[in-house]
């Protein structure tokens, strides 16, 4: 990856966090990719880039209801930042954006029982602790999207889910029911408008920062990395569909005698390719739009 001439404040899995002064950030968003909790070695090639584009583009749509924290992904005012609009290795995978102060919750919707929230299901009836209709299948579409927060994990723990009342002892009441009718409202018309092109989101996360007292969308929105989304047409109740994201990964290692745990195995150029193959299909259908045409993209 290219040198950047800005204080560096954050790496994580995926991403890495300038201060780009006067109250901003750059985030460059790499291909690394992450399974069960471990960084494989094997970048997926335009990954970053398809989660940069996607995200700018929900950014775009949910305008209407409420601000985001992008303020640019190319132009004069990255430039200006010292990284060119050609630059074969940083083009497409940057975002400028507003400096917010972060909610200490994931602010998390489902639509859809699967994961953690069917695992909780199976076993008390509820999801996240509030009862739920009885006979739900694993992977039923639940009677109404759900407001489910979670804590937000140091690094190298796990989110712990919490009840709305939890969340709103963190944050205060209003904050969190700012918070839970705004990730409703984002969820529902993003879900509507993927499934009208054969994807179901069954589930998603947001994060919410406050500028200025005005709450924010930040970070990433509905992708395949924040987000599950499956193709409708393979949807079962009772199973779990493939998914639009690192599907061809965690397949590969299941079936690998592997414990999980670093160093990782290699992925093989097969599964590198298929991998990348369904991040850009994810971008493409929800977008109307062609990957080829975003920056950098060879």
């Amino acid at each position: 990856m290219s040198e950047i001439a800005l204080p560096k404040l954050y790496s994580g899995k995926v991403r890495d966090i300038y201060d780009a002064g006067d109250d901003r950030l750059l985030m460059v968003t790499s291909d690394r990719i992450s399974a069960f909790d471990v960084v494989m070695d094997e970048p997926i090639t335009d990954k970053g880039r398809v989660l940069t584009a996607m995200s700018a583009f929900w950014f775009e749509k949910f305008s209407d209801l409420i601000g985001g924290h992008l303020i640019a992904t190319e132009g004069p005012e990255i430039e200006a930042l010292g990284i060119a609009g050609d630059d074969p290795e940083l083009a497409g995978r940057v975002m400028l954006t507003r400096k917010a102060e972060m909610l200490p919750v994931e602010c998390i919707v489902r639509g859809y029982i699967t994961g953690s929230a069917w695992k909780e299901y199976r076993s008390e009836g509820t999801m996240h602790g509030t009862s739920l209709p009885e006979g739900l299948l694993e992977s039923s579409q639940l009677p109404e999207p759900v407001f489910t927060p979670s804590t937000k994990a140091e690094v190298g723990d796990h989110d712990i889910n919490i009840s709305f009342d939890e969340a709103a002892n963190l944050i205060g009441k209003e904050l969190a029911e700012r918070a839970r009718e705004v990730s409703l409202r984002i969820y529902s018309e993003g879900a509507a408008w993927a499934g009208e092109r054969g994807i179901i989101i069954a589930d998603t996360k947001f994060e919410l920062g406050l500028v200025d007292g005005e709450l924010i969308l930040c970070d990433e929105v509905l992708t395949p990395d924040s987000s599950r989304f499956w193709p409708a047409d393979q949807w079962v109740p009772g199973s779990t569909p493939p998914s639009f994201d690192k599907q061809p990964v965690r397949d590969y290692l299941d079936g690998l005698d592997w414990d999980k745990t670093p160093p990782p195995p290699a992925l093989g150029q097969e599964v590198v390719d298929a991998t990348r193959s369904r991040y850009v299909e994810a971008y493409e259908r929800i977008t109307g739009r062609s990957f080829a045409n975003w920056p950098g993209v060879a």
